[in-house]
């Protein structure tokens, strides 16, 4: 009977989710088209119409592939639980491997294989198809494939062996296993953040030293003003995929560096890029990147407990198409319907997370205008809106559910309130 109640339940929230986030996407959709033939009044002077209108196509496009890839997680989800999908892929590996921790890191990769290559027609059409048509695409069928290679190799090579420690640790470390898997996963966590710009990165992407001596000088007197102290100064080359531009810094400790995308500079002047990095310099003053760790780490801890908790309740395997005696340790198939059932009774909260995140962009903005001019942050994200396609016109309940940076006009008007630099 409990088992009959959470498949209601659990289709219940999956149908809600559903059709809140249709429901939102048309929003955005209707609110872009009414708005698609004026340019905003803030930015009628900058951003021309053509390109306000290719940023509206761009978006609605994006939003309607999001819609079907909607519908079809929507199935696949439903597939590998109370449809079998699961099960019968259990029972397949098994045959292979017998039971035993093989037979777990065996699912777990089967898993994933399968759910990689299902998705990959949408991700396929959205590079080659999707974003070549608005003239983003710089990427090449053969690049696209051996990206997809390394990650999942490099996946494997990580994940594996992080799964054997944490299926262990659910097997043979006692009621208490998940308070130790959670000091595994955050130490882990801390680790790919000291390792990913040198070691990982690097095995995409090829990171070359700034050359531009007055720029470099220029972004130096920056980090001086702000005391931040860095491990380099380095371009991307972002440009081999994609025609869209970012800057970000990475790493901590030792390993903190700045990175700009090849694109970005092509396209901003010397102080709009200073201005750019004085904005991603202030998530790191403000200590931005540290009270989102603190909040995912508890997060992750509250999850891992009540996975704790599912874990030995015969109804949540039951009730998602699962038979729970299928073998003596059922800790992999556990760990995979609880990653997929989470989003579908977490989505709610959205907004919880979009709040947090846009507070912290105007805190960042709001730092970058002490240190540089508010007019050279404004200058550069208007090229960036222009140049990336982001619309200007979002739906503002679609953007406070989806969007982590507030929207254009918002943020603008922010920082041409600032006080004079």
């Amino acid at each position: 009977m409990i088992s009959l109640t959470f498949s209601v339940l659990f289709i219940s929230f999956l149908l809600l989710t559903l059709a809140i986030r249709f429901w939102l996407a048309s929003r955005h959709i209707r609110h872009i088209l009414h708005h698609r033939a004026t340019v905003p009044a803030r930015f009628a002077e900058k951003i021309p119409l053509a390109a306000h209108q290719k940023a509206a196509d761009y978006t609605i496009a994006k939003t309607k592939l999001d819609m079907w890839l909607l519908l079809f997680n929507a199935a696949l989800l439903v597939g590998f639980t109370l449809f079998g999908g699961l099960q019968a892929l259990a029972v397949a590996v098994l045959k292979l491997t017998g039971p035993g921790m093989a037979y777990q890191i065996a699912l777990l990769a089967a898993f994933a294989v399968v759910s990689s290559v299902l998705e990959l027609p949408f991700s396929y059409y959205s590079q080659f198809v999707l974003e070549e048509k608005f003239g983003f695409n710089k990427m090449t069928p053969a690049l696209f494939f051996a990206d997809m290679l390394k990650g999942a190799a490099l996946g494997a090579a990580i994940g594996l062996p992080l799964a054997w420690v944490m299926l262990t640790l659910m097997e043979k470390s006692g009621a208490l296993w998940w308070l130790y898997a959670w000091l595994v996963w955050s130490g882990f966590q801390l680790l790919m953040m000291l390792i990913y710009p040198t070691v990982i990165a690097p095995l995409f992407n090829k990171f070359t030293p700034l050359a531009d001596e007055a720029l470099r000088s220029r972004i130096e007197g920056l980090m001086r003003r702000v005391g931040f102290a860095s491990k380099g100064l380095f371009v991307m080359d972002g440009s081999k995929r994609s025609a869209h531009g970012n800057a970000y810094f990475s790493g901590f400790g030792a390993s903190k560096r700045i990175v700009f995308f090849d694109t970005l500079l092509a396209r901003l002047a010397p102080q709009e890029i200073e201005a750019v990095l004085a904005h991603e310099l202030g998530h790191f003053k403000l200590k931005h990147i540290v009270k989102r760790m603190v909040v995912i780490f508890a997060v992750s801890l509250a999850f891992l407990a009540l996975l704790g908790y599912l874990k030995q309740q015969v109804w949540f395997y039951t009730g998602l198409g699962v038979d729970p005696m299928l073998l003596a340790a059922n800790d992999a198939m556990a760990l995979i319907l609880f990653m997929l059932t989470l989003p579908v009774f977490t989505f709610i909260f959205s907004p919880l997370t979009s709040i947090s995140s846009r507070k912290h962009e105007f805190e960042a903005d709001a730092f970058a205008a002490k240190y540089t001019k508010a007019d050279d942050l404004v200058a550069a994200l208007v090229k960036l809106y222009e140049d990336n396609a982001s619309t200007l016109t979002p739906d503002p309940l679609h953007s406070a559910f989806y969007d982590s940076h507030p929207p254009a006009s918002v943020r603008i008007d922010k920082l041409l309130a600032a006080p004079a630099h």
